[in-house]
């Protein structure tokens, strides 16, 4: 069956009384607009809780969720008035209505609130409540009480600093336990309430979530989650569980041809600065700390998405930090390797050169993905399959049943025209953008802007970017049947044009089809740009009007029954 869906980070949501990001509260609202316009399910960004440089793809567990996206209601947030949430909504000031979220400002709000109500409901607990708080530390034994520890450990040693950079008497996980052993041998109560207050915050994440969820299923909307290949170095997982990974490698992408946004990229590839896992390790150990992963996700998501599903097979690792980036930039590759005690970037475990290594790194795909689908029971699984894609992987995912992706400009023939939607595989996933990639109608007004350019100055070196130019829109003309223009005089973005690419992608095979919030609202918002440390990344928020919401749903709804979809 054909479904259709719409990307819309959770932070990006708005709502009549939030607190200056999106929340669950906003996300039913967005629920509630799907079932109404026949959208099959919401696609979110990962909502573990983040790091300090607020990526949702950084976050400092696999497991804790995130609490900046909870709401704060009296009848959600125990032992809150009304009156209280309102007056520090009012602090807020501007920041409740900006463009951007202002997170520093945000987290502090909530945080306070989250205080008086864990204060109050430890003082004088509601025992029907009591009982499920007590119930959900009973459940997530295997993962909370490390989580909570290591927030403690965080707030001990000042959310600045890595795990790496913590006192010596804190850097081991044994070191640590002793550490906090001492100090609630001093104080008890405080370390007692600090524990109980992360996992006090931690039941209300995954008690609205669920709640969430189960709405989600009333309406017949499905949630779908975001799986990232990897966890960062700072976060609690790499802190107690380093026999399962590689501490000293960095997963990654090899040199691109072309980046204009960071010479790092273009010299030495993407670092991502997630530790590489030690596969053998987490074989022997039946991949527990998977499962438990996967457990907990899908106790909220029906659908989700294995971010670079190719790490599965191989990946690029890096024998540095992104961190140290910076001290690579223009250096020859023996002075680099000189400089990193004799290790160079390279593929993990074989790259694909022959055949040989091409088996074995099909292999281990093959072990390590049944193992993850075991592990997800019910739930449905895309492949974020982008990049340097051997050609092993597609077949093999497809002969796993993981649907994986299809981006009309980027896939062509060897001579460069269109491949056709009619044509795309029965079980894959549709789309024209990512949160990394700009939205349609950006990418297309990006495109004229840069030909445009071209024929002004026709001597300009930027050949490169011209001809690429040339070749999406080429593509994306000919996916949807838009007349080529002559000379490259393409016409400006528009409704009619905008509807047609829509229905488009509709009309193709893949089984689901999905459009980027920002392409159904024709807005050029970029959500994030890869490699860049910018403060607009993972900060954008919608500024819907309830006609606009309205008007687009009621197309779109139309779209999907002509389609079929």
């Amino acid at each position: 069956m054909k479904t259709t869906g719409l990307l819309i980070p959770a932070f990006s949501t708005r709502r009549r009384g939030d607190l200056g990001i999106g929340d669950t509260l906003a996300v039913r609202e967005w629920i509630d607009w799907a079932a109404d316009h026949h959208v099959g399910f919401l696609q979110l960004l990962p909502i573990n809780e983040n790091g300090a440089d607020e990526s949702p793809y950084s976050g400092i567990s696999s497991i804790a969720l995130d609490p900046v996206y909870l709401a704060f209601e009296p009848e959600l947030i125990p032992c809150l008035t009304r009156s209280e949430i309102d007056a520090m909504r009012a602090s807020l000031g501007s920041h409740v209505t900006s463009h951007q979220i202002e997170y520093p400002a945000v987290r502090a709000v909530k945080s306070q609130l989250l205080e008086i109500s864990f204060a109050r409901f430890r003082a004088d607990p509601d025992p029907d409540l009591d009982a499920d708080f007590q119930s959900f530390q009973d459940r997530s034994y295997a993962w909370l009480p490390d989580y909570c520890l290591f927030k403690l450990l965080t707030e001990i040693h000042g959310a600045h600093l890595t795990w790496d950079e913590w006192p010596a008497g804190s850097r081991e996980p044994e070191d640590a336990r002793r550490l906090i052993a001492l100090l609630r041998d001093e104080n008890p109560d405080r370390i007692d309430s600090r524990l109980e207050a992360f996992a006090y915050t931690q039941w209300l994440c995954y008690r609205q979530w669920r709640d969430l969820r189960a709405y989600a299923d009333s309406r017949g909307v499905k949630l779908m989650g975001d799986l990232p290949i990897g966890v960062a170095f700072h976060s609690a997982d790499v802190f107690f569980h380093r026999s399962v990974f590689h501490t000293n490698w960095f997963g990654g992408t090899p040199p691109e041809g072309h980046s204009a946004e960071n010479p790092f990229i273009h010299e030495w590839g993407q670092n991502w600065g997630i530790p590489l896992y030690d596969w053998e390790s987490m074989e022997r150990t039946g991949f527990a700390w998977w499962r438990e992963r996967l457990t907990r996700l899908t106790e909220i998501f029906g659908i989700f998405r294995i971010d670079h599903i190719l790490g599965f097979y191989r990946i690029y690792g890096f024998p540095w930090h992104p961190r140290m980036n910076e001290r690579f930039l223009g250096l020859a590759h023996h002075e680099a390797e000189k400089l990193a005690e004799g290790r160079l970037p390279r593929w993990f475990s074989h790259p694909d050169g022959d055949g040989e290594q091409k088996s074995i790194n099909l292999s281990n795909g093959d072990f390590r993905l049944r193992a993850i689908l075991d592990a997800a029971g019910d739930a449905e699984v895309i492949a974020e399959d982008l990049g340097w894609v051997p050609e092993y992987v597609r077949p093999h995912l497809d002969e796993l049943g993981i649907a994986g992706y299809r981006i009309p400009h980027w896939d062509s023939y060897e001579d460069g025209s269109p491949v056709p939607g009619s044509v795309f595989p029965k079980n894959s996933f549709a789309t024209y953008s990512t949160h990394d990639h700009d939205s349609l109608c950006a990418t297309w007004e990006n495109c004229r802007r840069i030909l445009q350019l071209r024929q002004e100055q026709p001597d300009s070196q930027d050949h490169w970017a011209a001809e690429g130019a040339a070749h999406s829109l080429r593509l994306l003309a000919g996916f949807s049947g838009i007349p080529i223009p002559p000379h490259n005089t393409w016409p400006p973005y528009s409704d009619a044009l905008h509807w047609r690419l829509v229905k488009s992608l509709l009309e193709s095979n893949s089984r689901y089809a999905v459009l980027m919030v920002t392409d159904l609202f024709e807005l050029k918002d970029r959500i994030n740009t890869p490699g860049t440390p910018g403060k607009a990344n993972w900060r954008f928020r919608l500024n819907l009007s309830r006609h606009q919401m309205e008007e687009r749903g009621r197309i779109l709804s139309i779209l999907i029954r002509l389609t079929g979809r």
